[in-house]
């Protein structure tokens, strides 16, 4: 074992002993959340130690408009679902543990290419490195969209995958919270507005366990003391996710199983069949308008009435699609005819900033 690591693991055994011996209490409430602290630090130098040691994991390459992994536990139907909705061959299988390495396909729908990965299937435990589950679950940082499979006769494992991804600082449909951090030469650990429960002086004592020692803070909501070590040591991820419930010609009740997982785990799910071919137009088009995508169309000069497709980002403006173009289109740009639901009225003049949506179709109109 590296001399590094073995070391880092000495110090988090000792860590680890004595947060097990220290009894909880108001008076011991405070030095338990530097423990979880200093714990968080720890593991954080093992795991960045370890990377360097033996690589990375699993090597995933983006391409195309927008990256959808598929997710769940072994023999959900994951495999079976890329082979239907994109031009892959995932191998399948009736036993467990089928996908060892994560397999790409493309789906082509309103006209973007949409990359989807069927990532090997994670369990209980996976957090703690359970049957390779944390290299897969670090794999999946790299997605736009996470798509939960679940078996409609296990649809509990939902609540098990969601709660492996937070174990590992990856928190499911949550929005980023609003905390700032901005360090300081010196000053020590200055709090301007704190709008949690936790109180101030816990605060700067969990940023100098985590060795940041002179930095503002600024907590404009309510959060746990665990998310606020994962965002202060840059180790919390806020992903986007809706879940397949699969094999649905199973269960006839599973439209009751899918309304249950959405009001529990505050996700949209999605009722289908791979292998019966049910509602993956519907599913499709979830995964489209969770990726926060749009199409718009560029056409020529001259009113043409459809032109060539472009994937952008929802609240696209007209200089955006410019500049990604190319950058000295927004300084030869007069203006944009916009046809379509942004445009007050057909062939609409509008500046860089105006805001796109959905199947616009713009011509733009240089300086002569």
């Amino acid at each position: 074992m590296d001399k590094k690591v073995e070391k880092l693991d000495s110090r988090l055994e000792e860590l680890n002993e004595e947060y097990s011996k220290t009894k909880y209490n108001k008076a011991t409430n405070l030095h338990l959340g530097i423990l979880r602290a200093k714990i968080a630090k720890v593991k954080r130098e093992i795991v960045t130690a370890k990377k360097r040691r033996h690589g990375k994991g699993f090597f995933v390459k983006k391409t195309g408009d927008a990256t959808v992994a598929l997710a769940g536990f072994p023999s959900t139907g994951k495999s079976s679902l890329i082979n239907v909705m994109s031009n892959t061959k995932s191998k399948t299988a009736q036993y467990a543990f089928t996908t060892l390495t994560i397999v790409p396909g493309v789906m082509l729908y309103r006209d973007a290419h949409i990359q989807i990965f069927d990532m090997p299937g994670i369990i209980e435990g996976a957090h703690l490195g359970v049957g390779g589950g944390r290299e897969v679950i670090s794999a999946m940082r790299t997605a736009d969209l996470l798509v939960f499979v679940v078996d409609v006769e296990s649809a509990g494992t939902l609540k098990v995958l969601i709660n492996e991804l937070k174990q590992l600082n990856i928190y499911v449909n949550k929005p980023e919270p609003q905390i700032k951090i901005v360090g300081m030469d010196q000053g020590g650990v200055k709090i301007d507005v704190n709008m949690s429960k936790l109180p101030s002086d816990y605060i700067k004592e969990i940023f100098s366990g985590l060795g940041m020692h002179n930095c503002h803070v600024q907590i404009n909501e309510d959060i746990s003391e665990e998310e606020l070590i994962a965002f202060a040591a840059e180790k919390a991820q806020y992903v986007k996710a809706i879940a397949a419930l699969n094999k649905i010609d199973l269960n006839e009740n599973y439209e009751k199983i899918a309304e249950l997982l959405e009001k529990e785990n505050r996700i949209e799910v999605i009722p289908i069949s791979a292998k019966e071919m049910i509602n993956l137009d519907r599913l499709k088009d979830a995964i489209y308008n969770n990726l926060g995508i749009m199409t718009i169309r560029l056409a020529p000069k001259g009113g043409a009435k459809s032109g060539k497709p472009m994937i952008v980002r929802k609240g696209s403006r007209v200089g955006d699609v410019a500049k990604k173009l190319h950058t000295e289109i927004v300084d030869e740009l007069k203006c944009a005819q916009i046809v379509g639901k942004s445009a007050k009225f057909p062939n609409q003049k509008v500046g860089v900033t105006h805001v796109l949506n959905d199947g616009d179709i713009i011509t733009f109109i240089k300086n002569k």
